[in-house]
């Protein structure tokens, strides 16, 4: 909806946000694994927001503990004493056991204190979630209240189920879409979405290759679907084309030429094919049609924000193109709301790791680094609202990443000390080290793969 092009600040404050979101949850994360190895009377070496290899921004050291922050940005650590772990002292492992070394701790202890990084994450997303219920509370979309129905953006919903402009959502695998801002995630877990075209009713398949290109196409362009909505100016540039040309606030264009339409998607494809040209806009300026002449730009624009744009949805709301539904939470209410939400958030998050990694989805395509991950921050403003969900959301990606049973992971620690513990047989120390190294290995191979994915499309 938005007629300038993507700029450098806008990327900054994606990357900023990004950056913020993820020191947050690294510290906490970390904060888990600390204070439960402080409980239980472990030493804990270091604890450091970003790595510190050859040499670290700040440090200080406190009793036995260096806090710090390190230069590259890619998580962060504690080091416990006697734990086996990528930053491992071989020498120390010779000597005997400590009594302030992790190696010397119970297992259930040492089970607790691997967890403690994952249970912080999720104490941390239902709380976050709960004080974004107390103070915005939960917003919802019916896809069904949408006036005019959907903007189809991916050009892979047309050719793979036959969505079209301006079909109205009514349910996906039988069920109502309560809320259209999660239709992306609806749909690539989904089979079958039943439109109203027409007047009538429509059943349209969802097949599972259609996945793999959507999240591919999502990745890259981040446009999917939105609501369909008629051209009505929100904002004329005074640099723009089209202020120069006469165009104003709450101007409604409602055709380009000989060509009359109602709708954005309309215009917009009416503009494409006349690049570099004069065209003669029709517009309904309070009540009454005029002409304006304007140039279109070599991108098929004219300059201009519509109402809509970025995902306006309380303005959508306020001109009745869509509902918005909003439920407060007050008070303590909302702290049973946030773990619900947490719940479901973590839910979906397991069903599109397992969609992931199954090949006939082609979901691995849309396998992504820290671009991916900072493009689902609002673009265009500091919002606070969306900063925090988000966070919450990433907060259960990490808890649920960290989770799986790889070495270098808390889940590959907690999957050894899991077998120590049932068969009361501890594995070899040398062993312990060889995981992870393999581990270390593994994990830096999918972020290498994940992040180049971003920029050079080798999921295709």
């Amino acid at each position: 909806m938005v007629h300038l092009a993507i700029n450098w600040s806008r990327v900054g404050l994606q990357a900023g946000q990004l950056l913020l979101a993820l020191s947050i949850l690294v510290i906490l994360h970390e904060f888990g694994h600390y204070i439960t190895a402080r409980w239980f009377k472990c030493r804990v070496e270091k604890f450091y927001l970003f790595f510190d290899p050859w040499f670290s921004l700040f440090k200080k050291k406190v009793g036995d503990t260096e806090y710090g922050i390190g230069w590259l940005p890619l998580g962060g650590y504690v080091k416990i004493s006697g734990m086996i772990d990528e930053s491992i002292d071989k020498e120390a492992m010779k000597l005997p056991p400590k009594d302030w070394e992790f190696r010397s701790k119970p297992a259930w202890q040492r089970l607790i204190i691997m967890l403690g990084g994952i249970i912080m994450n999720v104490l941390v997303a239902f709380i976050v979630y709960a004080f974004v219920l107390m103070i915005w509370g939960e917003k919802k979309i019916p896809a069904s209240s949408m006036k005019y129905g959907v903007q189809v953006l991916d050009s892979t919903l047309y050719n793979k189920c036959g969505l079209r402009n301006g079909d109205r959502i009514l349910a996906v695998d039988g069920e109502p879409v309560a809320d259209f801002r999660k239709m992306f995630r609806t749909v690539i877990l989904g089979h079958t979405i039943t439109v109203e075209r027409g007047g009538q009713k429509l059943e349209l398949p969802l097949p599972v290759s259609l996945i793999g290109q959507l999240v591919e196409n999502h990745k890259k362009d981040g446009g999917f679907l939105e609501p369909r909505v008629p051209v009505l100016v929100k904002m004329v540039p005074d640099t723009s084309i089209a202020f120069k040309a006469g165009l104003k606030k709450n101007d409604l264009i409602i055709g380009v030429d000989s060509s009359r339409f109602e709708f954005f998607d309309e215009m917009k494809n009416l503009l494409l094919a006349k690049k570099n040209q004069q065209v003669s806009l029709l517009i309904n300026r309070a009540g009454q049609e005029m002409r304006l002449e304007s140039k279109v730009d070599s991108e098929g624009r004219i300059g201009f924000y519509s109402y809509g744009a970025g995902g306006d949805y309380e303005t959508m709301d306020s001109l009745k193109w869509l509902q918005l539904k909003v439920t407060k939470y007050p008070g303590l209410s909302a702290f049973p709301a946030g773990v619900r939400m947490a719940g479901e958030e973590l839910s979906y998050y397991a069903s599109q790791f397992k969609m992931i990694l199954n090949p006939k989805t082609g979901g691995y395509k849309g396998l992504g680094g820290f671009k991916s991950m900072g493009s689902i921050f609002p673009k265009y403003e500091w919002d606070w609202e969306a900063f925090w969900m988000i966070t919450a959301f990433l907060s259960i990606a990490l808890a649920f990443m960290n989770l799986l049973p790889i070495p270098a992971l808390d889940g590959g620690h907690v999957m050894f000390t899991l077998y120590e513990m049932i068969t009361r047989r501890k594995p070899n120390e040398k062993f312990l080290e060889y995981a992870q190294v393999v581990g270390m290995v593994l994990l830096l191979g999918l972020m290498l793969y994940a992040n180049l994915n971003d920029f050079f499309g080798w999921g295709k």
